[in-house]
């Protein structure tokens, strides 16, 4: 080998052995950056809570209570970061499997949309005591496990507020009351809605005769309008129900007769925008935005059950649009009745003997 050749072989030793060290001692700004595994590693703190429901038979688009507690889960998407399901029931057996499949799915809360699904929440809970539920329309009371809060409203309240505009407002002195499956919740709607109308027969002076049928159902429409046409056909001229998608029947009854129907739980008005009178309103999206609230503020009310009145502003009140036929003497009457009920000078009844306690004031 010449003495050239050599030469140039141990300088290029010598250079590549200079860079090589420059590259170790001097680290680039892309060696800086957080490495692939430390950007995939999990953040638990960083990751959406999962919330989803089960609803009762009536499904997530019946226009009444389901459909509501739905929306306080979309509020609580957009508002809170959630991410949000739910499962639908077509009969009561599907509630086990439903709440099942949720589990599976890792939601951090699950909801039961109804008492029909006590049973089904309860034994879920039992089971798996570190998942948190929550259920609307029952109390488990002294019993609520830890896990498990209940969402309850004071639903007859706002029905004797509707009752009222019913008697102030009938033609015919009789109305009628369409009710779902019998039931502490659905009585609550009824008594209170009978109080109502009584006590505005009193103040006239004059004698409301109430028509009054249980469908049995939350969801069988046909059955609805059958039961509310009857009433109508009777001489009804407004028809109050708290049946689900029971209901939408009855207010396609009173779009097709001309006749007044008073919805439930949502402002039902725009289902038949000339012959919903008002509706009693009981904002399960409210309670149900609340729990889903506190959750992500880490305050859980587990064993708690958490019950909303005409006190607790919005959760439970006549609707919005109310005003489109309800003359404004009457809605000055109803304002007056509701601070009366708030102060406690009136008492609304929730049941058959209350009811009774009740229509012995009016004496």
């Amino acid at each position: 080998m010449s003495k050239n050749l050599l030469a140039l072989l141990l300088i290029g030793i010598l250079v590549f052995s200079v860079v090589g060290c420059s590259s170790s001692d001097t680290p680039s700004e892309e060696a800086e950056e957080p490495t692939e595994t430390e950007e995939t590693e999990e953040t638990p703190a960083g990751e959406a809570l999962k919330v989803a429901m089960v609803t009762d038979e009536g499904g997530v688009h019946d226009q009444s209570f389901n459909q509501s507690a739905w929306e306080g889960l979309q509020r609580a998407e957009e508002e809170l970061g959630v991410e949000v399901s739910y499962q639908e029931s077509q009969q009561d057996a599907d509630f086990a499997p439903n709440f099942e499949t949720l589990l599976d799915a890792g939601n951090d809360l699950i909801w039961g949309i109804g008492f029909k699904l006590a049973d089904a929440v309860l034994d879920a809970a039992l089971a798996n005591p570190d998942q948190k539920y929550a259920i609307v329309d029952h109390s488990y009371g002294d019993d609520t496990p830890d896990n498990v809060v209940g969402v309850m409203f004071m639903q007859e309240q706002p029905s004797f507020l509707v009752g009222y505009i019913a008697g102030k407002m009938t033609e015919t002195n009789k109305v009628g009351f369409v009710g779902g499956i019998a039931g502490d919740i659905i009585w609550a709607f009824d008594y209170g809605y009978q109080a109502g109308v009584q006590y505005a027969a009193h103040e006239l002076g004059k004698e409301i005769e109430i028509l009054n049928q249980y469908a049995e159902s939350f969801s069988d429409v046909a059955k609805g309008k059958a039961i509310a046409q009857q009433m109508y056909q009777q001489g009804a001229d407004i028809v109050f129900h708290a049946a689900g998608d029971v209901g939408t029947g009855v207010i396609e009854a009173a779009k097709e007769q001309g006749k007044w129907a008073i919805g439930v739980d949502r402002d039902q008005n725009y289902l038949a925008p000339d012959n919903v009178l008002t509706s009693a309103m009981k904002r399960v999206d409210v309670g149900v935005y609340n729990v889903v609230k506190d959750l992500v503020e880490g305050k859980f009310p587990g064993g708690q059950t958490i019950t909303y009145g005409l006190a607790d502003g919005g959760a439970v009140d006549i609707a919005p649009t109310s005003n489109k036929h309800v003359p404004q003497e009457i809605l000055d009457e109803v304002e007056e009745l509701k601070q009366k009920i708030i102060d406690g000078e009136i008492v609304v009844p929730y049941n058959q003997e209350t009811f009774e306690e009740f229509m012995n004031t009016l004496k």
